[in-house]
């Protein structure tokens, strides 16, 4: 079985960790991935307070593992929000959009691990010195929000750059994946797209299907002239977007463009004019399966590669 000091400071089974994708990684979702072994994410997203602290309070009831919440520190409700997880205890949070180093102190009080993603080695040594836990190495492949690094070219530079442990995301579904974020150095792997592909996410069929029909092509940049790019699948509404950047760039029309769009896809299955962000790994990604077989079917690759190699050390 792989375990690694990750597996130690999460207390859990698999190094391993779910997304915490807005709209997608709802308390269902977080549960069966913390009960399988992995580190469930609730998504907070742009939600208020009080969606959050329901969700806390429902996989509570669903699992007695670990699991934490995604933090994005541009909502609008982020103060809210924080105060909420410290309020219920959550054992690990995960930021993204942006620097926490003025909350740490309150997590920590509370007894909250702090998991940043970072795009960068500036960003990561930052948040070493503030006081994080570990860190999330998110490269370009991933879906959502991106930066500007490939995964197998951002993790050994982080990882060479701090002392934390460093977790990997962007580009991986299969233990094969897993294996090499190993080999460049992290301690485990985020993953998002793959779980979203599982019979207990409950976002729209149609959005899961659109990810299991991608091509290794099927995803494409959005947003660049905006300096915060989205990775998506190709749709009608991505051409829209694309339009509007050849053009001559207009931010108001291009916010008023995206407003509502990710919702538009995860919870009404509009896969046309809805955002299906997805990272570039669906590809891969051929059916919807429980998460429970998910994780089970990665260690288990991940076990046979490491056989595999062994074996053509020994020859």
């Amino acid at each position: 079985m792989i375990k690694t000091s990750l597996c130690d400071l999460l207390g859990i089974q698999y190094p391993i960790i779910q997304g915490g994708m807005a709209w997608v990684a709802t308390a269902e979702l977080a549960a069966a991935v913390s009960n399988a072994g992995g580190l469930g994410i609730i998504g907070a997203g742009n939600a208020p307070g009080d969606y959050v602290r329901n969700e806390i309070r429902k996989i509570k009831t669903m699992t007695d593992r670990p699991f934490g919440v995604n933090i994005m520190l541009l909502s609008p409700f982020v103060h809210e929000v924080i105060d909420i997880v410290c309020e219920e205890r959550v054992p690990v949070i995960t930021t993204g959009a942006g620097n926490p180093g003025k909350y740490i102190e309150k997590f920590k009080r509370s007894g909250t691990k702090v998991i940043p993603v970072v795009p960068s080695v500036a960003l990561a040594k930052k948040m070493e010195q503030e006081g994080v836990d570990a860190v999330i190495a998110e490269g370009m492949e991933s879906g959502g929000h991106i930066g500007e690094l490939t995964t197998m070219a951002l993790v050994p530079q982080i990882v060479d750059a701090v002392k934390l442990p460093v977790i990997a995301a962007g580009g991986i579904a299969d233990g094969r994946g897993l294996i090499a974020a190993l080999s460049l150095g992290a301690e485990g792997i985020q993953m998002g797209t793959v779980f979203v592909c599982s019979d207990e996410c409950t976002a729209h069929e149609n959005y899961k299907n659109a990810l299991v029909k991608a091509g290794d092509r099927g995803t494409i940049v959005t947003g660049r002239a905006t300096g915060h790019p989205v990775r998506m699948i190709k749709n009608k509404l991505a051409r829209q977007f694309q339009k509007l950047e050849e053009a001559i760039y207009n931010e108001d029309e291009y916010e008023k463009l995206g407003i509502g769009r990710l919702k538009l896809a995860v919870v009404d299955g509009d896969v046309n004019m809805g955002s299906v962000m997805a990272g570039q790994i669906a590809g891969i990604i051929n059916n919807v399966r429980p998460v429970k077989r998910i994780i089970e079917e990665i260690i288990d690759e991940a076990d046979n590669v490491l056989m595999a190699l062994y074996s053509k050390s020994r020859r």
